[in-house]
């Protein structure tokens, strides 16, 4: 835990913020996103909760700060890995290499999973009006990004097509991962019945059928 004098200047400001958010990211390394309180942040960056309130206003701020951090990083990080196609590459193999690499670059990234499953029914409830704009305006932005890099893969989606795709990720992510980890008590009812484990979702395998499903569909047209 840390000890901040005052922040006298804007770089010092600066400086709380990030430590925060960082402190914010730790702890989600080690609990849910509905464990994380206030109070205990606030003892971890070693501020007064008064004092944290200063910088967000509430710990839903913080968390959808974080999520648009984690946003922006997961898009560049997909680009990267989608940067080299190999010569001659067919529409199947584009596909299939698309949606592994979404898959694969996501499951390496569970803090960010963990907040996009709780956007809408946590992240985006006790915040203003002004904290939701410009969250929302930074996701409009990131959107633009993820439809340029999706169509430097695969450009026979179009702008249309790569936007459905991307709306239907987004639940598809938030509602399997939930599944693929869910409290304690459900997991040790798979432990205990063999029959009841076929109920539980695996992360990586499950998202990647849909998706692959969803994207060839959203190729192949309207039937």
């Amino acid at each position: 835990m840390t000890t901040f004098q005052r922040a006298r200047s804007e770089e010092q400001r600066a400086v709380r913020r990030e430590a925060i958010l960082e402190t914010a990211a730790a702890m989600l390394a080690e609990m849910p996103v509905a464990d994380l309180s206030l109070n205990e942040l606030s003892r971890r960056v070693g501020l007064a909760k008064s004092n944290v309130l200063k910088y967000f206003e509430s710990r839903e701020a913080v968390l959808l700060e974080l999520l648009d951090t984690e946003m922006r990083d997961w898009t560049r990080q997909l680009e990267e890995a989608l940067a080299v196609p190999a010569a001659g590459e067919s529409l199947d193999a584009r596909v299939r290499r698309l949606v592994e690499t979404v898959v694969a670059t996501l499951a390496s990234r569970p803090m960010f999973c963990a907040l996009v499953s709780a956007q809408a029914s946590v992240l985006e409830h006790n915040i203003s009006t002004d904290v939701a704009l410009r969250f929302k305006r930074a996701a409009i932005a990131g959107y633009r990004d993820l439809v340029r890099v999706l169509l430097g893969t695969l450009p026979e989606l179009g702008e249309e097509g790569a936007g459905r795709f991307i709306a239907a990720a987004s639940m598809l992510i938030g509602a399997i991962w939930a599944h693929a980890n869910p409290a304690s008590a459900i997991l040790a009812v798979y432990d205990r019945d063999p029959e009841l484990a076929a109920l539980r979702m695996e992360f990586a395998a499950d998202l990647q059928e849909t998706l692959e499903i969803h994207l060839r569909g959203l190729l192949a047209g309207p039937t």
